[in-house]
């Protein structure tokens, strides 16, 4: 089989979390058993090898900590020349404001993950019964 019959991508693994490292991750990474390539990066760890591979990988390193562990397929892989800064004279990558903003947000997305999952619905006070018209108008007035 040569390497275009291969089904290969790349996947940015990205941590929030206060249990897991970056470095937790990679090592997760390097440790694993398959035929991949990892680039350690300012955001995260790429990885890139066949689809199953990659997706293996991932797959553990998310269960160290799902509500902390981000997972994004990166459309180019590494060195591609639409891609590659040495090609285009330099400059940050395109999609690197956008990934930095996402990143940004993680810290937010993480903690909603986590209310989430703690979240339980009997535990709801129930809510109050409605309120006629007139009444609602009633208590508007008298607070002016």
């Amino acid at each position: 089989m040569s390497g275009e019959d291969v089904d290969e991508i790349t996947k940015i693994v990205v941590i929030d979390s206060e249990s897991v490292l970056p470095s937790d991750a990679a090592m997760k990474i390097y440790e694993s058993d398959v035929d991949i390539t990892i680039k350690e990066t300012c955001f995260g760890t790429m990885v890139t090898g066949p689809r199953d591979s990659v997706e293996k990988v991932v797959a553990e390193v998310r269960a160290l900590d799902p509500n902390h562990v981000f997972v994004k397929q990166r459309g180019f892989p590494p060195g591609d020349e639409r891609r590659c800064r040495a090609s285009r004279g330099g400059g940050p990558r395109p999609g690197f404001h956008y990934l930095r903003t996402e990143v940004a947000s993680l810290p937010i997305i993480s903690r909603a993950l986590d209310e989430y999952e703690t979240y339980n619905p009997s535990e709801k006070e129930e809510s109050p019964d409605k309120i006629s018209p007139s009444k609602l108008k009633d208590i508007i007035e008298s607070e002016l």
